[in-house]
């Protein structure tokens, strides 16, 4: 995720009505949400507290298309589902609605109606490019979400270490099966057949 943190209070003060027209942090609901502004940010509910990105990097948006790219042609092909990018909701519980990952998986049995705007559930495989400033987001608070939630398989990808973590569901906790630096094949449970190399994710 680019550039997202927890919203702070002079963020509030600069949406309508200030801090006394919103929840506090953790008392967030969807009902919420969908009064904030069309502004451009980029806004996630996760356990109710809201959290706001900035715009992304070209790097991070580089290996948000390769991701798209290669993982959504392996799926198109095996017929396994479809793969899509953010800005598209995703509503894992009643009090972490939307998130927005910057690239999820859904298999054929979860593929949304035509015209829906929002997906209900856990996506079969969820993916995060990591920022500097989103690095605790996406390891702890977005990593237990998921967990909790049952996506079934976690990506980290660090284009500044130009590393990716694969994680997988394992009794209700993520496993590390892999971290992948270098040329080195990428190996994913949920996609297994994947024949993706790390460092073609990279802006090099």
């Amino acid at each position: 995720m680019f550039a997202q943190s927890i919203v702070r209070s002079h963020v509030l003060d600069e949406l309508p009505g200030g801090r006394t027209a919103w929840p506090a942090q953790g008392q967030w609901r969807y009902e919420d949400y969908l009064r904030l502004p069309n502004d451009g940010r980029r806004y996630e509910v996760i356990a109710g507290v809201l959290y706001v990105a900035n715009a992304p990097s070209f790097d991070h948006q580089y290996t948000v298309y390769q991701l798209a790219r290669y993982l959504g042609a392996f799926a198109e092909a095996r017929n396994l589902g479809i793969v899509i990018g953010a800005p598209f909701e995703v509503h894992l519980s009643e009090t972490s609605r939307p998130v927005q990952p910057d690239v999820l998986f859904l298999s054929n049995e979860q593929k949304p109606s035509p015209g829906a705007q929002k997906f209900e559930g856990a996506p079969t495989l969820i993916v995060e490019v990591i920022s500097p400033s989103s690095i605790r987001l996406d390891r702890q608070t977005k990593f237990d979400a998921y967990e909790q939630a049952g996506v079934a398989e976690y990506w980290l990808v660090d284009p500044k270490a130009q590393s990716t973590e694969v994680y997988t569901l394992a009794r209700g906790e993520y496993a590390l099966i892999g971290q992948y630096t270098g040329d080195e094949l990428i190996i994913s449970k949920v996609l297994e057949g994947l024949n993706t190399h790390n460092n073609t994710l990279f802006n090099r």
